[in-house]
């Protein structure tokens, strides 16, 4: 959904998002790590994994931003940058700049499935579900093209965090074993004759009926809407 050159990437999952704060690549660590704004590299930024449809949609709504705004002397066209995937989903990514200049940009908001605003702190994780607002940005410098700035993101469905195990498994060492269960069901003693007797006057010695536990037939979800007859055109180079 596109409006105003926003536009919404709807119910897609986030990759590695980093958006609580301003983050860049240090080179000595060789990670990415948190910064300030103002940091040469700084930025907020996710990836996210879509469907096909989903990224075709999105190419003709880039292709649009940058017939609208191209200059002259700029390429009819650009190549598609989306990443395929080995299983047939698109990766990308949408960023914004910590500053441009001596000025801080508004750092991209965070809602929860209702629309109500996240904590400023809040921590995305990869794996959740999103909607992703953007605003394109048509270029042309070594290489023609439309960025994605982050402008929000909507959590739809959130994935926990799991804290990561610093270490590797040692060979030989110390394995961890549960304690033996006091509740684990044991055979049941044989009874005594008594007690046969007793069963057999009232009938208990047929044993209980189980009922089949019935299924459950799970609802298929309804397939994504095919894209309008129009994007052929737009899309006509796409790597099927």
């Amino acid at each position: 959904m596109a409006t105003n050159n926003q536009y919404v990437i709807s119910n897609v999952e986030a990759l590695w998002p980093r958006i609580n704060k301003t983050y860049k690549f240090d080179n000595a660590e060789n990670r990415t790590v948190p910064c300030d704004a103002f940091d040469e590299g700084a930025k907020y930024e996710t990836r996210f994994r879509m469907t096909k449809d989903q990224a075709k949609a999105l190419f003709v709504e880039m292709v649009k931003a940058y017939e609208a705004k191209k200059e002259k002397g700029w390429p009819d066209k650009f190549d598609m940058p989306f990443k395929k995937e080995e299983d047939g989903t698109y990766t990308h990514k949408a960023s914004l700049k910590g500053a441009y200049g001596k000025d801080a940009t508004f750092k991209p908001v965070q809602y929860d499935a209702k629309s109500v605003k996240l904590p400023d702190d809040f921590m995305l994780t990869t794996g959740s579900t999103v909607n992703v607002a953007v605003t394109f940005t048509p270029y042309n410098m070594r290489e023609a093209g439309v960025s994605l700035r982050l402008r929000a993101v909507q959590v739809i469905k959130y994935v926990p965090m799991e804290a990561a195990s610093p270490f590797g498994a040692v060979e030989g060492g110390f394995q961890f074993s549960a304690e033996e269960n006091p509740f684990e069901i044991a055979e049941a003693p044989a009874k005594a004759p008594a007690e046969a007797v007793t069963d057999e006057l009232f009938g208990d010695d047929e044993p209980a009926k189980v009922e089949e536990p019935k299924k459950v037939v799970k609802k298929k979800a309804p397939a994504p809407k095919a894209s309008d007859d129009a994007l052929a055109d737009i899309v006509a180079d796409w790597d099927d």
